[in-house]
């Protein structure tokens, strides 16, 4: 049998294990697209988060989608830098996603960088020094975040070092994370 039938007869075929084949093929091709795709576009395979938690209401709700741009591609711009013409997600400064003191065995956290601090800076007004050189950051919400995540449990007295950053916000799609959500983690 020459090629030419070959594919002929795969693509056109009727043959439930074909068509099985064929299936199986076109999604593995469109997942191929769509990872390349996202690599060029974010520097990352799988630029997607699942927004988990209340605390960048109202900017971020839980299970919206939020696409990260990888570390190596951007710089942050804090909320103390920004000025009045850049703002992400309806405020100044850039939501980072970061792994709290660098864990990997953790859920990372998606909150705003507030400001830089070398180390030996107080944190904040009256606040501890920094251990390091990092980000103080916070999330949006009001209700729940009323302090930095450096004076709570999240990176307590720890400033945000680059190397734990995995990424800054750039995208949202509202809901489409709860499908996510319902799934185990693996």
């Amino acid at each position: 049998m020459d090629t030419k039938k070959t594919i002929n007869t795969f693509k056109h075929s009727d043959n439930f294990w074909i068509s099985i084949t064929r299936d199986i093929l076109s999604i593995i091709i469109a997942l191929l697209v769509f990872s390349l795709f996202f690599q060029i576009a974010f520097g990352m395979w799988t630029p997607m988060v699942a927004v988990e938690s209340g605390s960048m209401e109202p900017h971020m709700k839980i299970g919206d989608i939020i696409f990260i741009e990888n570390i190596d591609r951007t710089e942050v711009i804090t909320n103390q830098e920004s000025n009045d013409d850049y703002v992400s997600f309806e405020d100044k400064g850039d939501v980072i996603l970061y792994r709290p003191y660098g864990r990997k065995d953790v859920t990372p956290i998606i909150h705003r960088a507030m400001y830089y601090v070398e180390a030996g800076e107080p944190m904040w007004p009256g606040g501890p020094a920094a251990s390091s050189n990092g980000y103080i950051t916070k999330g949006d919400n009001h209700e729940t975040n009323m302090h930095y995540d450096q004076q709570g449990d999240i990176s307590y007295q720890v400033p945000i070092k680059e190397e734990w950053i995995i990424g800054v916000a750039r995208y949202r799609i509202p809901y489409v994370g709860y499908f996510r959500l319902l799934l185990p983690r693996f």
